[in-house]
């Protein structure tokens, strides 16, 4: 499909490339790509009925947990189903303001899914570091505050992200090579300094995403200290196994962000399909995981999810049509 560029000041749409260099496997590309997304979707909307209908899940551990899988689904179906479209339907087109919001819920969503990681890092050091003061400190209403700032945070970091793209005048091209829209990759379309985009778009988030990993791994060093000093294997091991699961999200989500974003800023001789390619995965891998990850390490998931699936299949057996 070939499209002009045409000059515009402010586009009415933009057009959406996919992945450039590989067009003719546009459709190959998809079958991996919405496999991942609806296990994604299904894995995550499990995970969130399990918890809010188990009442031995409702703990700020679990809490948390949800919020992380809803910020998944979020997270993946701001972006996969337009790939999609573009990649079957060739719908290449994509409205000014949808093109701002996608912006907005992708960097949203990934500030504050690092804000969740850190969250769960502090229920895990509060449990294992001072388990005799958790339902004291994690109160429900403290839940809550954390749950607010979490979304405050994010929503006023990326926030003036519209304001810094709805500036812009836009004289070149409406063509973005990619499959969706990102800060950067829309402010470098403007025909005016974007200096001050580039300096926000990747310092403040970035610089807010490093602390949420300085203090995480903080947390986690306590906790290891922690373990370490107790007097039984048996207790090490149980205390080790309940962090397991939130440690391999935390790599799941931290590796993959921080190797797309060091390839983007100095990866200048990689090809720009696999810059697209890793961008999409981010959006689609960590959260299909994630599920898999705590149905398989945590106990009380694995048991939660098999209660559910009985209760469904007790009810389809009992009702009149069954």
């Amino acid at each position: 499909m070939t499209h002009i560029n045409l000059t515009f000041f402010h586009p009415a749409v933009f057009v959406l490339l996919g992945v450039p260099g590989l067009e003719a496997y546009h459709i190959w590309l998809s079958i991996p790509l919405c496999f991942m997304y609806v296990t994604a979707v299904l894995g995550n909307s499990i995970l969130v009925v399990v918890i809010i209908t188990e009442r031995s899940l409702h703990e700020p551990m679990y809490f948390f947990l949800s919020m992380l899988a809803i910020t998944d689904i979020l997270l993946s179906t701001t972006t996969v189903p337009k790939a999609l479209a573009i990649f079957w339907l060739h719908a290449h087109d994509i409205d000014f303001d949808a093109c701002v919001t996608q912006v907005f819920f992708v960097h949203t969503m990934f500030v504050g899914e690092s804000a969740i990681l850190l969250a769960m890092a502090f229920d895990r050091f509060v449990a294992i570091c001072a388990p005799l003061r958790y339902t004291t400190v994690l109160t429900w209403p403290a839940v809550g505050r954390i749950a607010l700032a979490i979304v405050t945070r994010s929503f006023c970091i990326i926030f003036p992200v519209i304001f810094l793209l709805k500036r812009l005048p836009f004289c070149r091209t409406n063509i973005i090579p990619h499959s969706y829209c990102e800060h950067i990759g829309v402010a470098r379309l403007a025909c005016a300094d974007i200096t001050v985009n580039i300096w926000y778009g990747f310092s403040v988030p970035i610089v807010m995403v490093i602390l949420d990993v300085i203090l995480i791994a903080v947390s986690y060093s306590l906790i290891l200290r922690a373990v370490f000093r107790l007097p039984s294997q048996d207790a090490r091991h149980k205390a080790l196994s309940t962090c397991g699961s939130h440690l391999c999200v935390i790599l799941m989500f931290y590796v993959p962000s921080f190797f797309t974003l060091l390839t983007h800023r100095f990866g200048h001789n990689i090809p720009r399909h696999v810059h697209i390619l890793l961008a999409n995965l981010y959006v689609v891998v960590p959260p299909m995981l994630n599920p898999i990850v705590y149905g398989v390490k945590t106990k009380q998931i694995r048991e939660g999810v098999a209660h559910w699936f009985f209760s469904i299949k007790t009810w389809c057996c009992a009702s009149p049509l069954g």
